[in-house]
């Protein structure tokens, strides 16, 4: 096969600024994500005066705060992180779709990479899992797709 011409984002969060938007719902786990995709970006080389935490109520909420930090012009990303659990009624299904297609329209209309930290689990066990212990830290997933992809769409 011929070489092919590669764009690929090196992990260098050096001089870049994020904002993390964090829900408040589920506030124990959602502080695990945030907990993980600060200390990636800081063990990357982001200077912690150049990452903004904004809380919001909860999953449905991100979109709109993202929005509006992506429209401010003073971030090079933003990462969304929270918790939908699901109970017995069809309310998760709502939100989470609501949240995913809403954080996925800011990105598209942004041209800003948002990273998609929002955990949609079938129980409490599945989000403690995935904020850091058995199944990694979907923070630290949700701060690495953004600096790639902040480093993707310079060189696009």
């Amino acid at each position: 096969m011929p070489h092919l011409k590669t764009v690929e984002g090196q992990l260098d969060a050096k001089g870049l600024r994020f904002a993390l938007v964090a829900g408040r719902f589920n506030e124990f786990v959602v502080d695990k994500l945030v907990g993980g995709a600060v200390d990636y970006l800081t063990r990357h080389g982001a200077d912690r005066d150049n990452i903004t935490l904004v809380r919001v109520p909860g999953a449905f909420e991100l979109p709109l705060a993202a929005k509006r930090l992506a429209g401010k012009g003073e971030y090079d990303a933003v990462i969304c992180l929270g918790a939908i659990i699901r109970g017995a009624t069809p309310h998760f299904d709502y939100v989470a779709a609501e949240c995913s297609k809403g954080l996925a329209q800011v990105m598209m209309d942004s041209g800003l990479p948002v990273g998609f930290g929002v955990l949609t689990c079938d129980s409490l066990e599945q989000a403690v899992e995935r904020a850091g212990s058995k199944a990694g830290n979907k923070g630290v997933e949700a701060a690495a797709a953004a600096l790639e992809m902040v480093r993707v769409v310079e060189q696009l």
